[in-house]
C-alpha cells in the first residue's frame, strides 16, 4: 500500500530541515511542498490553522505540525532506524536535551535580528547555551548525544551545524571553533558526515545569500520600529 507522505516546508528553515533528515534517515518517501512565507498557500492554513507555520507533515491527508512534534510522529509511525533509545533512562535524557535545545532554537537567532548592544548580548547568551551543551549533554564520551547513532537531539541541533555557520559568515562569526567547543565541533563532523544529512543540505553558499537578504530586512525593520 502507498502511503501519501507530504512536507510543507522552507528549504532555507532548519525546523523544515528537522523533519527531511528524519525521513531520509527512514528512507521515507515524501512529496516535498515549498512555501513562500510572504504568500502561504491556502492548504497551508488549512493544515496548520493554529502557527500558519512550517513545517508540517500530512500523513495520509492527516496534518502534523510542529518539528519535535512531527519527528516523534515520525519516529512512532516508522520504526525503522529509530531516533529514541529503548532504554526508558537513555530515552529520558534525548528527550530532555530535544528540549532543552528546541526551547533555545530560536533565542539563539536572535544575534542575527540585531546590531550594536543588543547583537552583543545576544551573542553571549549563544556563547553560554552552546557552552552548557559542550559541557553537559554527554558528548565528551560519545558520537551523539545520548548514544553513538544519531538521535531526535541530534536532529533537533542539526541546525548549528549549518544555518548557525551560514548566519555566522554573514556577520563574520565562527561560533563552534575546535578551541572553544572541542567535543560540538567533533559532534558537527560526525553529524555532517551521515549521508541523509550530508546529502539534504540546501548549498552552503545559497544559505548564505538567504541570510544575508534576511539581515538586511531585519536590520531595516529594526531601524524603523527605533525611529518612528
Amino acid at each position: 500500500m502507498m502511503e501519501d507522505v507530504k512536507v510543507f516546508g522552507l528549504w532555507a528553515s532548519p525546523f523544515t530541515q528537522r523533519v527531511v533528515w528524519a525521513l531520509k534517515l527512514k528512507g521515507v518517501n515524501y512529496e516535498y511542498i515549498g512555501e513562500d512565507l510572504f504568500n502561504k498557500s491556502n492548504l497551508l492554513l488549512q493544515y496548520n490553522p493554529v502557527y500558519k507555520k512550517v513545517p508540517v507533515l500530512v500523513h495520509d491527508g492527516k496534518p502534523i505540525a510542529e518539528s519535535m512534534v512531527i519527528l516523534q510522529y515520525i519516529d512512532e509511525t516508522w520504526p525503522q532506524t529509530p531516533l529514541l533509545p529503548q532504554d526508558a533512562y537513555q530515552r529520558a535524557n534525548v528527550l530532555f536535551w530535544s528540549k532543552f535545545i528546541d526551547e533555545k532554537t530560536v533565542d539563539m537567532m536572535k544575534f542575527f535580528r540585531y546590531d550594536g548592544e543588543e547583537q552583543e548580548k545576544a551573542m553571549k547568551e549563544n556563547w553560554e547555551s552552546l557552552r552548557v551543551m559542550e559541557k553537559e549533554s554527554g558528548l565528551s564520551e560519545k558520537k551523539f548525544i545520548g548514544g553513538n547513532r544519531i538521535g531526535l537531539a541530534d536532529l533537533a541541533l542539526g541546525w548549528v551545524a549549518h544555518t548557525l555557520e551560514a548566519m555566522g559568515d554573514v556577520i563574520g562569526v565562527k561560533f563552534i571553533t575546535p578551541d572553544a567547543f572541542p567535543h560540538l565541533h567533533s559532534w558537527m563532523g560526525n553529524f555532517l558526515e551521515i549521508p541523509a544529512i550530508k546529502n539534504n543540505l540546501p548549498p552552503h553558499e545559497h544559505a548564505v545569500e538567504y541570510f544575508t537578504e534576511k539581515r538586511k530586512m531585519f536590520l531595516a525593520m529594526n531601524y524603523h520600529h527605533h525611529h518612528h
